[in-house]
C-alpha cells in the first residue's frame, strides 16, 4: 500500500496521482489539495494541521 507523500493517508491500489520527478524521486498524491500544498505552495506537512504528521508531532 501506497502512503500520500504529503499528508500520510494510506492509497487504496489503483488510486491517487504518481508523480516522477527527472532526478528519480517519486511522489504519490491522494488528491490534488496535497499535490499542489506540497509541489506548487512548497509547504512542509509538519507544519500544516490537517496532516498525519504535524498531528503526530503535536500528540508527542
Amino acid at each position: 500500500m501506497a502512503r500520500c507523500s504529503f499528508c500520510g493517508y494510506v492509497l487504496e491500489p489503483g488510486t491517487g496521482t504518481v508523480l516522477v520527478k527527472n532526478d528519480g524521486r517519486i511522489f504519490t498524491f491522494c488528491s490534488m489539495k496535497c499535490e499542489k500544498n506540497l509541489l506548487k505552495l512548497g509547504r512542509e506537512p509538519r507544519y500544516v494541521k490537517w496532516t498525519k504528521v504535524a498531528r503526530k508531532d503535536k500528540n508527542a
